[in-house]
């Protein structure tokens, strides 16, 4: 019983999507070490990285249920159905977020200091698609505080070299945005009618496509921007080559005229770009192929 109720909530916060966010967060934590980081350092990172994830996620499902009602493609999610109280969703969305909190403070005075960014930014984007079609870039701004938020429990600074966590950052924003631009296309009639704010809302299909091709061109230029301010090589430049040819396979599955593979495209195939950046940035961070 407990476990089916544990899958019922992992399914509600669609927890397997930690593995968008998560990589890059491992990622900096290595390359802010310079090579293998302590246990308790990494463990840390990891709980806040799944409280925050799957709390936002959970709050997220909570203000948006009457909107999923309405929405025939999100009708059956947990609590549109019934399968889920909202009073569970909330308490979930308070231990997730108390996980996050509490690992914060195992980690170092800085994070702590810097909650209630993060803490804002999950807040503050459940509400963005009622006001604002900038609500993808949001979305990409809180989870691209990731990286950032993993290098600063390594250092426990804010100075310059927190600037390649900005790089890493500011690449998941726009990846996690574009995909998100793909995702949205298949509500862009509900959201229209419903006055939702997105951008296949704002500029139509054919445009939000071009945007979120735009998107992805520049996050991957910042990944090659990275290997300037840490000292990464050809493991490095092989795992972003293949990345790129993945997000170009994403464009190329999705067209105006045939969006029967949009979740292939948001989903499946950024799960795998995720694990992939992790595995060739740690294997260059250990092995020390550099160019």
């Amino acid at each position: 019983m407990v476990i089916k109720k544990l899958k019922t909530y992992a399914d509600l916060v669609m927890f397997e999507h930690t593995l968008f966010a998560l990589p890059y967060a491992l990622a900096a934590v290595f390359m802010a070490y310079d090579g293998l980081p302590d246990l308790k350092t990494l463990f840390w990172v990891l709980c806040a990285m799944v409280g925050s994830r799957n709390g936002a996620n959970a709050l997220n499902r909570l203000v948006d249920a009457e909107i999923d009602g309405k929405n025939k493609r999100t009708a059956h999610r947990h609590i549109p159905s019934g399968l889920v109280k909202k009073k569970e969703v909330l308490l979930l969305t308070i231990f997730c977020f108390a996980l996050f909190v509490f690992s914060a403070f195992m980690l170092n005075p800085v994070c702590v200091m810097l909650l209630p960014i993060p803490a804002a930014l999950f807040i503050v984007y459940s509400y963005t698609k009622r006001f604002t079609w900038l609500c993808h870039l949001i979305l990409g701004i809180a989870i691209g505080g990731a990286p950032v938020g993993a290098w600063l429990a390594v250092t426990g600074k804010v100075d310059l070299s927190l600037i390649p966590s900005f790089i890493m950052g500011a690449s998941v924003a726009l990846w996690i945005a574009g995909f998100d631009v793909i995702y949205a296309t298949q509500d862009i009639e509900f959201d229209r009618k419903n006055k939702i704010h997105s951008i296949p809302a704002r500029f139509g299909i054919v445009g939000a496509l071009r945007i979120s091709t735009g998107f992805h061109v520049i996050s991957v230029i910042l990944l090659l921007l990275l290997p300037v301010f840490v000292d990464l090589g050809i493991i490095y430049f092989i795992g972003i080559a293949i990345i790129a040819i993945l997000l170009a396979y994403e464009h190329k599955i999705v067209s105006p005229n045939h969006l029967e593979s949009v979740k292939i495209a948001s989903y499946s195939v950024n799960q795998v770009i995720g694990v992939l950046f992790l595995v060739f940035s740690i294997s260059d961070v250990l092995l020390g192929w550099k160019l």
